[in-house]
């Protein structure tokens, strides 16, 4: 008998117990469709994790904290570690930033703000992919980069501290400067201790270019930016590394001397991605302390495949509960066909051919039941990714996160699933494969008359 003629006869088997079969079918798509969505659950997670993540910090940087030595213990980032970085194969940048050991306080004409002062190269910084939102970089000593949020966080100095912010914490906008920035001049005093008294100079900066807005609504960029150069000026001043303050009736700032330049905060930019864990491995091997998102997502992603597998174990178990079906189905095909495969053994049929008969049918149902099931879980997924936050916003008054995916049903999973039901399906049916290859010719065909 040939390919074809197997085919056709299954097909004409199959409609004679069509309600039968139909219910075998049904049960195998819902298996299929529980395991689907069920597992979709732990992919859709992994995918609004792995987003944040992603989104929060840049997949190509390496944070370097300093380096391990057993002779001098941690010793912070200089220099010389800068160039030896810069040296590296595949490094697209190496920024560099220092923090003014000063509370800083700038003012703009009657406005004021409390915020952080980062000493930044600007030249590596615009290599790494720094923006502005508009203006220019800084040419000169004098000129000053701000952050997106600077002028949002601008406070009337005229007014009281109680009267500044409304209940969530948000400087009222009667309070909040609404001038132009770029062009703008501000003041910075920075403080020194000097025989037991305190004196004061104040450094003027003209406001040249703003950030780019932070990519999450949550995060905020109020720093000001400011050049090496205008921070020689200002350890000129203070006569110490970085503005440190002096102690009172101490001519030595605070804390152990360390030689050369120290950087508060170092970051190694590859060129891409796949060149981050070599690089990642070098700097560890030369024993500098090292952290990559990569190293983050690598831990998340091992977390989400033990949860995912146990996801799709649980929902394998409907599709073996579906499994009694297709083998119910198959056996009590085998009983009613009985004289038909006397028949096909009369006149010659090998077993192999009755036996892959059978097969065929068992793997018909289960293949059809699991294209039925991937369709019903991609429309059950969208439904819940669309439905669940408005449920959640009226149930319970909350907004869901925003972008977060609930749901989601990569091209791997149904075909997860198809392999899956289809080794089910053919274990199914092989026993009454086996068995439909054992019918007596005699009996079968007594029956038959």
């Amino acid at each position: 008998m040939k390919l074809k003629d197997q085919f056709r006869f299954v097909r004409q088997n199959m409609k004679k117990n069509r309600t039968r079969v139909s219910m075998t079918i049904l049960a195998t798509a819902m298996g299929c469709a529980f395991l689907i969505v069920l597992s979709s659950v732990g992919f859709g997670f992994q995918k609004s994790i792995v987003k944040d993540i992603t989104e929060r910090q840049v997949v190509t940087a390496i944070d370097v904290h300093g380096k391990q030595s057993m002779k001098q213990g941690f010793t912070p980032v200089t220099d010389k570690d800068i160039e030896a970085f810069e040296k590296m194969k595949n490094v697209k940048a190496v920024t560099r930033r220092m923090m003014l050991q000063q509370n800083t306080k700038y003012y703009l004409k009657d406005h004021q703000i409390d915020t952080q002062t980062i000493v930044a190269d600007f030249p590596s910084e615009m290599k790494a992919g720094f923006k502005l939102s508009s203006g220019h970089l800084p040419k000169k000593p004098d000129e000053i980069v701000v952050g997106y949020d600077f002028a949002t966080n601008l406070a009337s100095k005229n007014a009281k501290p109680e009267e500044l912010y409304d209940k969530r914490g948000v400087l009222k906008d009667q309070y909040r400067y609404t001038g132009e920035l770029v062009g703008q001049k501000v003041e910075l005093p920075v403080k020194q201790n000097e025989n037991g008294k305190q004196i004061e100079k104040v450094f003027t900066f003209t406001i040249t270019g703003i950030g780019v807005k932070p990519t999450k609504k949550w995060l905020e960029d109020r720093n000001a930016y400011i050049s090496n150069d205008r921070l020689k000026e200002i350890e000129a001043f203070t006569g110490t590394p970085k503005g440190m303050l002096k102690e009172q009736n101490n001519p030595e700032p605070p804390g152990p001397k360390v030689e050369g330049v120290v950087y508060d905060e170092v970051k190694v930019y590859a060129t891409n991605m796949e060149a981050v864990k070599n690089i990642d491995q070098q700097l560890k091997d030369k024993n500098y302390e090292t952290y990559s998102v990569l190293n983050e997502l690598k831990e998340v992603n091992l977390v989400f495949l033990v949860v995912k597998a146990g996801l799709i174990f649980i929902g394998t178990i409907a599709i073996l509960i579906a499994s009694i079906g297709i083998y119910n189905t198959m056996t009590m095909a085998v009983t009613e066909r009985a004289p038909d495969i006397g028949i096909m053994k009369a006149i010659g049929a090998n077993p192999k051919t009755i036996k892959r008969i059978f097969l065929l049918e068992s793997s018909y149902i289960g293949l059809i039941g699991a294209l039925i099931g991937t369709v019903v879980s991609y429309i059950i997924s969208y439904t819940v990714n669309l439905a669940l936050p408005l449920i959640i916003k009226n149930a319970f008054g909350e907004n869901a996160p925003s972008n977060f995916t609930f749901s989601d049903i990569p091209v791997s999973l149904p075909l997860i699933c198809i392999v899956i039901c289809y080794v089910v399906t053919i274990i199914s049916g092989l026993r009454p494969a086996q068995r439909a290859t054992r019918v007596d010719v005699l009996k079968a065909m007594r029956r038959e008359m």
